[in-house]
């Protein structure tokens, strides 16, 4: 599956030298819960994670281990992240093996990527590409 979620108000937070760091505790997190993270890809304001999807837990509640997970973790990691906080809601896509080198290329090269576009636009494309219709009402906090 492909997840995506942003930071609370799209606040550019996620820095270059606790990026790698994020990445590796979401893979512990997702491999507790018997998956396995295969790639993540991230900028200032957001997140992409790929993943081997357990069987063990529904989908909804490994984002929510995730996302709470990470929050406390950087809460107590690092003092500027004590008010941290993801965005309530999130994105997540299945995608066919044959898809996975694609993707694995373009969640490696989010920053080159986000040169161009914003997380906005490039997340309203993610959803009409998978064919999801949306309010901008409740898309974005």
């Amino acid at each position: 599956m492909h997840l995506v979620f942003s930071t609370k108000n799209r606040e550019p937070r996620l820095t270059d030298d606790i990026r790698q760091e994020l990445h590796a505790y979401i893979g512990g997190i997702v491999e507790k819960q018997k998956g396995t993270l295969l790639q993540a890809g991230s900028v200032a304001d957001h997140i992409h994670l790929l993943i081997a999807h357990p069987r063990t837990i529904a989908p909804a509640g490994l984002v929510q281990e995730i996302k709470t997970g990470t929050s406390i973790w950087l809460k107590t990691r690092v003092a500027r992240f004590a008010d941290f906080h993801w965005q309530g809601g999130y994105g997540i896509f299945s995608i066919s093996p044959s898809h996975r080198p694609a993707l694995e290329a373009y969640l490696a090269n989010q920053a080159e990527h986000h040169r161009k576009i914003t997380f906005q636009e490039e997340y309203r494309r993610l959803l009409t590409k998978h064919g999801l219709q949306y309010d901008e009402r409740y898309m974005w906090d």
